[in-house]
């Protein structure tokens, strides 16, 4: 008993903490509270997010702000389609000592960091996306021969530009599968652009305070984990996961619109995600709610639609919440 009512102390301090983030966060990236929660979902959880937005909304802003705010130490890459991937890994240099001894010697690259900005990550030939593949996946990188981890934690906040597709290398799906959310930037309403112009505009601007330390938020990372998951959220989770799937048992939207779609690492995705979700909210476990909150952000770049159903302008986004509305409704019935 003791045991639970230290975890519930531990979980309720950290939402508190995070409400802290929130109000530094906002001081710097004004307005768009939904950008804001699931880039720090994304922190939380312990996975990298891709930002998809046009130029000047914020989204450089935001992860610089992130950096200091969640204490973490923070390179930027702007990738272009010159870029080698020596470039961003690091490399080895010959070097010549005074008695004439010669040694390799590595040069870090700039992923040696906490949170890498990864700015108009599609940008890159493929080969050069290819770097961040280990990375991402366990947290080092193999040069030469030698595994070299990276910092603790190890974030990657990728930012893509969606109507710009001349010298562009879309994401493979393998790289895309790595990202644990999507995050949309749209326009800001009349209202924060207004406060956006003021803010910015003047003599200074405000700045943002660290709140947490790397080390807190890996221990946040590792509370996440501990956050009860009732079975029916569970089992709602699987059902909308796998409903997204175009099999026989797909629903008639899914078989009729999706040429393929999430696999297991966006269950997983989902079961942290709802976690956080109810953590911001300042609730001590998820619900169906949380799930159907993060059924587009996390699925959204894990399916592709049909060429029919592109032709005829469906939303991947829309086909999502109809499924997972009706994944919900039917588990909440039940």
């Amino acid at each position: 008993m003791a045991d639970h009512a230290d975890l519930v102390a531990q979980i309720e301090n950290l939402g508190a903490k995070l409400q802290d983030a929130r109000g530094s966060i906002a001081a710097r990236f004004i307005g768009q509270p939904r950008v804001v929660d699931l880039t720090l979902t994304s922190l939380i959880c312990g996975g990298h997010a891709v930002l998809i937005g046009l130029p000047g909304l914020g989204k450089t802003r935001l992860v610089d702000t992130l950096s200091t705010v969640m204490g973490l130490n923070g390179n930027r890459i702007q990738f272009t389609p010159d870029l080698m991937p020596a470039d961003i890994l690091g490399s080895e240099v010959l070097e010549t000592a005074e008695g004439g001894a010669r040694n390799f010697r590595f040069i870090e690259g700039p992923i040696f960091c906490q949170l890498l900005m990864a700015d108009e990550i599609n940008r890159a030939s493929p080969r050069t996306q290819s770097a961040l593949l280990q990375a991402m996946q366990e947290k080092e990188v193999t040069i030469a021969g030698e595994h070299r981890p990276l910092g603790a934690p190890f974030h990657v906040l990728a930012t893509q530009n969606p109507i710009e597709q001349e010298g562009t290398y879309p994401l493979p799906e393998a790289q895309l599968d790595r990202f644990l959310v999507q995050i949309d930037v749209p326009y800001p309403d009349r209202q924060t652009e207004r406060d956006i112009l003021i803010a910015t505009t003047g003599v200074a601007e405000a700045d943002a305070t660290p709140v947490f330390t790397a080390q807190e938020l890996l221990d946040a990372q590792a509370l996440l984990r501990r956050m009860p998951v009732g079975d029916n959220i569970v089992e709602i989770i699987l059902d909308l996961v796998r409903a997204c799937r175009p099999d026989a048992d797909a629903p008639d939207i899914i078989r009729q619109n999706v040429s393929w779609g999430p696999g297991p690492r966006a269950a997983q995705a989902l079961m942290l995600t709802v976690r956080a979700q109810a953590l911001l909210d300042g609730r001590l476990a998820p619900s169906a709610e949380d799930v159907r909150a993060m059924a587009v952000p996390v699925l959204e770049h894990r399916m592709a639609l049909s060429f029919a159903a592109r032709a005829r302008g469906e939303s991947i986004a829309d086909i999502i919440n109809t499924v997972a509305s009706q994944v919900t409704e039917v588990a909440t019935a039940a």
